[in-house]
């Protein structure tokens, strides 16, 4: 169950840069700023006109954080209304115009691939299935970025560039 409180993360660099965001607090939690940092250090050279997928979205944090550095579309898909809510609250509050789907990821569809897929799912409940399907929705060419609780995940149809460790949380990059 979700709560939440005055819980907000800055964004981290980009146009939006110092801005805040709502977060919920409970089972859902945004990735740390170091980790959001490091994360998009890694594919800044990307992200310029990117059509990306914030999958798992919570906060929208990590779509965010991709608009401020250039991406120029992002869909946010979450599984929780009330944390779809918050990203269009978060949004409506920068100004951010951004398709907002309230949907797990698994059953989400959509019939544009992806350049960068975001993933940052649930570590209590990490399941492969969802990281799967989202293959589906990834251009050829196109980069999966996924948090995951322990090592590297090999993942059909992808190619594993490099994994960065934090803490307890492990980022791991992959190309199609």
């Amino acid at each position: 169950m979700l709560r939440f409180m005055n819980n907000s993360v800055k964004i981290t660099s980009g146009k939006l840069r110092g801005r805040s965001i709502r977060t919920p607090s409970g089972k859902t939690h945004p990735m740390g700023k170091r980790e959001r940092l490091a994360l998009f250090n890694m594919i800044n050279e990307i992200l310029s006109d990117a059509k990306v997928l914030d999958a798992f979205a919570g906060s929208g944090a990590l779509g965010i954080e991709a608009i401020s550095r250039g991406a120029t579309e992002v869909v946010f898909v979450e599984k929780d209304a009330r944390a779809v809510n918050l990203i269009r609250q978060n949004l409506a509050n920068l100004n951010i115009d951004a398709r907002v789907v309230l949907s797990d990821v698994i059953n989400f569809v959509d019939k544009a691939n992806f350049d960068l897929i975001l993933a940052d799912p649930p570590y209590d409940d990490f399941k492969i299935e969802p990281i799967i399907r989202l293959v589906k929705l990834l251009r050829p060419g196109g980069t999966l970025v996924l948090s995951h609780p322990d090592e590297a995940l090999e993942i059909s149809g992808l190619k594993l560039l490099k994994t960065r460790t934090y803490a307890a949380a492990h980022i791991s990059i992959y190309v199609k």
